[in-house]
């Protein structure tokens, strides 16, 4: 099968995660027969450098036509004085926009093999945990009208429509329905009028599936509890901010930023797959950042735009066995373990997947 796909490296240290995880596509390509297309296209501060403008037109349309898209990061200091509509960071809203993708789904997992690397207390991880946070992407307050007054006040205008959170719903619903059959969706309803409405329409949703245990948890108890009990939590069903905040909380407790997915889907088979990380520019070009959130993304582009599941589960399982074999890289390493670098760690996933 040939699979064409638009690559967005990005700033810092995308275009270096972004390598290892077409690196590991290509392994896939060989062990499965596939082909896989890369259309390389800008987005971010580098297309700020390269055209003056954050998103592109062209880039837009060719991630329109291509049957997925891989992002790497996009942002830095660099950047900071372009006007808010021109920052790196509009180009993501921009191309969830122009995409229709408004479920971001991020896994957070627990392996046995990184609990040194946990913050949390053995005891109250135990057996370790296994979430994802299903996060509305294209609502909220990133979206409202935002503008400052004569009297000196700035204002954002939060909003959710009834349509947009029953979409969402119902993606958290069906996602609990292949896992631990719990949602628990979060929002802040004893205060804002958008989670009163978030509550009712989630609530109206969860009708529809008997075999799914519902809860609702109030945002700040909600930080909490990941810190307290993550093993708790199936699926996580949340806003736009919240969902922002949590989901890199989340990661947080797993050891690093640095292992977690995502993928930003709509109503058809077309995504985009990044790491959940920042560009971090300060470590750009030391080879010190870790490839595995890039490359787990991969996994979750396979699995679900491309409905290709054993390949999927290969590099699932490649991760998991050099993990277990002890490979790290510097932010999963221990001060006196001796750690991979980025390049290196996608060698080693890339032996594993063909072994």
């Amino acid at each position: 099968m040939n699979y064409n796909i638009a690559v967005i490296k990005g700033d810092g240290v995308g275009p270096e995660v972004v390598g290892e995880g077409i690196k590991v596509l290509l392994k896939i390509a060989t062990k499965y027969g596939h082909k896989f297309n890369f259309n390389n296209v800008l987005a971010g501060g580098e297309a700020i450098d390269a055209t003056g403008e954050c998103l592109p037109q062209k880039t837009i349309d060719a991630c329109l036509s291509s049957d997925s898209i891989i992002l790497g990061a996009v942002g830095g200091s660099k950047w900071d004085n372009e006007p808010a509509h021109n920052r790196p960071e509009s180009a993501l809203l921009g191309l969830r926009e122009a995409l229709g993708l408004f479920a971001n789904i991020r896994p957070a997992k627990m392996y046995k093999a990184l609990e040194n690397a946990c913050p949390i207390k053995p005891e109250i991880i135990g057996n370790g945990f296994d979430i994802v946070v299903m996060r509305e992407l294209t609502g909220d307050v990133y979206f409202g009208k935002k503008y400052r007054d004569d009297n000196g006040v700035a204002h954002d205008d939060m909003n959710y429509s009834v349509k947009e959170v029953t979409r969402i719903a119902h993606r958290a619903f069906k996602m609990a329905e292949l896992r631990g059959k719990k949602v628990t969706s979060v929002d802040k309803a004893n205060v804002l009028e958008t989670s009163r409405l978030w509550r009712e329409t989630v609530e109206n949703v969860s009708k529809e599936y008997k075999n799914i245990t519902l809860n609702h948890m109030y945002v700040d108890n909600a930080a909490m509890q990941l810190i307290r009990n993550p093993s708790q939590f199936d699926v996580i069903l949340t806003g736009n901010l919240f969902g922002d905040i949590l989901s890199d909380e989340a990661s947080m407790i797993t050891g690093s930023i640095g292992m977690l997915p995502s993928a930003s889907m709509g109503e058809g088979k077309i995504g985009m797959y990044e790491p959940i990380h920042g560009s971090a520019p300060d470590i750009a070009g030391t080879g010190k950042v870790n490839p595995i959130a890039t490359i787990l993304s991969i996994a979750m582009m396979l699995k679900y735009s491309f409905d290709l599941t054993a390949e999927s589960l290969d590099i699932e399982n490649a991760v998991l066995t050099v993990l277990n074999d002890g490979a790290r890289t510097s932010d999963i390493a221990s001060s006196s373990e001796k750690y991979l670098t980025t390049s290196e760690m996608g060698d080693i996933i890339c032996d594993a997947i063909l072994n």
